[in-house]
């Protein structure tokens, strides 16, 4: 089995561009785990929910954790937070080796590129998905 029978093709994503809120409320409303950064089409990055969750646990003196907070949401770019090109797989990656490294490196998922274009994501939910369909 390869990646491009499991991956969703339809990937919603974060321009690198946008304050850290943003991708916060896509990831929450979508119930995901990491958003992968795109300029136009060219994967540049993934920023994740634990990448977020360890920004809003910093503290300063200055403000209170409340209001630190709210201040990295309104005024840190995605850019600033997100993961520089991540760790991918392409369409006809065995769907073993993608699993692997979703293991080994204690990640959610892997973006998919081909060809300098992100064309889709695997995540730990799609591999449970077809453990299930297969074998339960």
């Amino acid at each position: 089995m390869k990646v491009r029978d499991v991956m969703v093709a339809e990937v919603v994503t974060a321009k690198s561009t946008w304050p850290i809120r943003q991708a916060w409320e896509i990831l929450r409303e979508g119930s995901m785990h990491c958003l992968p950064v795109s300029n136009g089409e060219r994967l540049i990055g993934i920023i994740t929910d634990r990448d977020l969750r360890i920004l809003a646990t910093a503290s300063s003196v200055a403000l209170s954790e409340k209001d630190y907070h709210q201040f990295l949401m309104d005024t840190m770019s995605v850019e600033e937070a997100m993961t520089p090109d991540p760790h991918t797989v392409t369409p006809e990656t065995d769907l073993k080796e993608a699993a692997s490294i979703i293991l080994e490196m204690k990640i959610g998922g892997l973006p998919v590129v081909e060809d300098d274009k992100l064309v889709g994501i695997i995540t730990e939910t799609d591999l449970v998905r077809v453990l299930t369909e297969r074998f339960l």
